[in-house]
């Protein structure tokens, strides 16, 4: 009897099926969006298709020897003075894009806690826009491959463990910035009572990768350009819309529950008292 195992033909076919395997994996790999550091890998709403090109869509970043990167360059030299303080600290929260950590991230903003047992569309909601944004942000960041400012300065990061896959990612568009904008549009939707708070702290969470030193000024402006764009296209999806919708109501009723929020407030309001300087 012939051992099947030894068999040639046998041997050809499994070695064609392990190509074959290898090859589709490879290909996943290829078209699978990278995602931030500590950002879970979960679908988004819109297919490849439908995302901005921030490729086509962002100019390129300053370039050498102009005033856009001197103006870089100082607002970067002027957040170091930030570092070990109370805004540093909440940079380094900031950073953390892991779930269910981050969905805490704009709880003191909207009043309540946001959890998958008592927001699960709104949980759902924040998680799939992230993938979402990180996905837009990947052919600018891909196309121009900017050097981050901790490589520039030599001088540490608020996220240090991340710092040698961050050497390795395009600084701009801010990934970080382009998510946490795109999470402020949404959610000042959901709650629009508090959409100033909103709006506003989604605006310090792009401001806590200047504080970070991991990005420059440009990077964290053109990933708010970004997250418009993002917003915009999401209008177009049905599923999008209804879990806009069925949170508004998991909201309200987190809200009647007195569901805290995941993060000391105070503590935060204190932080965001120590703002980044925005010039020279």
């Amino acid at each position: 009897m012939t051992n099947r195992a030894h068999d040639p033909q046998t041997q050809r076919l499994g070695i064609a099926l392990a190509a074959l395997a290898l090859s589709v994996a490879g290909a996943a790999a290829q078209t699978a969006p990278a995602m931030p550091n500590g950002a879970d890998a979960v679908q988004g709403y819109l297919p490849k298709g439908a995302l901005p090109d921030s490729a086509a869509l962002l100019p390129p970043p300053p370039a050498e020897g102009s005033a856009a990167l001197a103006l870089d360059q100082a607002i970067s030299q002027a957040d170091l003075a930030l570092r070990d303080g109370p805004r540093w600290t909440l940079a380094a929260m900031d950073a953390n894009l892991g779930f269910p950590w981050a969905a805490g991230d704009f709880a003191c903003a909207l009043g309540a806690g946001v959890t998958p047992e008592d927001t699960p569309r709104l949980y759902r909601l924040l998680r799939r826009t992230l993938a979402d944004a990180a996905a837009a942000a990947g052919p600018a960041k891909n196309r121009y491959n900017r050097r981050r400012p901790f490589l520039e300065n030599k001088q540490p990061t608020c996220s240090p463990a991340d710092e040698e896959s961050l050497a390795k990612n395009g600084s701009y568009p801010s990934g970080h910035t382009t998510i946490g904008w795109t999470w402020a549009l949404a959610l000042s939707e959901i709650a629009p009572e508090r959409g100033d708070a909103i709006l506003a702290r989604g605006r310090a969470f792009g401001d806590s990768r200047l504080v970070c030193n991991v990005h420059w000024e440009s990077d964290v402006i053109e990933g708010r350009n970004l997250a418009a764009g993002v917003v915009a296209r999401l209008h177009d999806d049905a599923t999008f819309l209804a879990d806009l919708n069925a949170a508004k109501d998991e909201l309200a009723a987190a809200r009647a529950k007195g569901l805290a929020p995941q993060r000391d407030c105070q503590q935060e309001a204190d932080a965001l008292a120590s703002v980044p300087i925005q010039g020279p």
